[in-house]
């Protein structure tokens, strides 16, 4: 008898609970981006980039829920499907809980002077549900993240999942750094740089060849040499979190103090104080995950 599983469509995969989270998520996500666009308004870099955060989740969502529904997802050769759900999900988590803290405190008050009432109330009603859109991305992290023993994507794994965020952080520094930084004053600073941007560069490299199941092109053990880059990642870390904060506040190389004359975004000792809590953050990362790689035991899943 002809096998006529494939001609239909896949329930299962919005009846389940993972299923159900990314239905809420395409749900709260059109609801977000219609309210603004409706009534609540944006206006310049800030709402824009969280315009385009909505926007951009909702479409890969919807895309997910249609490959899995249609199971045309098996088609999809150029990914692997597990690494690049896995890898989505927290990278929209993040994404979105940066859009909606950015649309609350550029764009909502609570009184209704000098854009009304209506208006103030729409942007209300799109932070509530910019909210709940990170509040279900991240219910999905935590359904597909790894078990220990079962089978899954290695981006699935808490290891997977500290490369977006280390990522994240990443692109956080370099926005700090070309906001007046003033980091090529000195040889160290620049060196400083030269770590964020090597370790940003392996770790997306590491995500990519993961998303597109092309970790074979290494002729190598692939979670040997994560290991090796992680211990390596640690070291330079460590490195620039002692080196940056010296030569940015020590009185001999900058200001302990915030100079008075400062003004707000365009402050080169506010962006030094970013660059700093961020290095610091993201090297507690590289810790965590390298300890987490330690005791990573998981079967692979494509």
């Amino acid at each position: 008898m002809e096998n006529t599983e494939g001609h239909t469509l896949n329930l299962g995969a919005v009846a389940s609970p993972t299923g159900v989270a990314r239905l809420l998520q395409a749900a709260f996500g059109c609801t977000t981006f219609s309210l603004v666009a409706h009534r609540a308004g944006f206006s310049a870099a800030p709402g824009t980039f969280c315009v385009f955060v909505w926007c951009f989740c909702f479409a890969v969502t919807v895309f997910i829920l249609t490959c899995e529904l249609t199971r045309m997802h098996s088609c999809l050769h150029v990914l692997s499907w597990g690494n690049f759900t896995a890898a989505f999900a927290m990278l929209a988590t993040l994404l979105s809980i940066t859009a909606a803290i950015i649309y609350v405190l550029y764009f909502v008050q609570l009184s209704c002077y000098s854009i009304g009432c209506e208006v103030r109330d729409f942007r209300i009603a799109a932070s509530v549900f910019a909210s709940l859109l990170f509040i279900v991305y991240m219910v999905e992290v935590f359904l597909i993240r790894a078990r220990p023993g079962q089978a899954s994507s290695y981006m699935a794994t808490i290891s997977g999942l500290l490369k977006i965020v280390q990522a994240f952080v990443a692109c956080i520094i370099f926005g700090a750094l070309v906001s007046e930084s003033q980091y090529k004053r000195y040889v160290a600073t620049q060196w400083c740089v030269a770590v964020y941007s090597f370790c940003f560069m392996v770790t997306v490299v590491i995500i990519i060849l993961n998303v597109t199941g092309k970790r074979a092109v290494l002729h190598c053990p692939f979670e040997r040499l994560v290991v090796i880059y992680t211990v390596l990642a640690v070291l330079l870390y460590m490195s620039a979190a002692v080196i940056w904060p010296v030569f940015c506040f020590d009185n001999k190389y900058g200001s302990v103090q915030r100079p008075q004359q400062c003004s707000w975004g365009r402050c080169a000792w506010d962006s030094q104080l970013v660059i700093t809590i961020f290095t610091h953050l993201n090297l507690l990362l590289y810790i965590v995950d390298l300890v987490y790689s330690q005791r990573l035991h998981f079967v692979n899943q494509p």
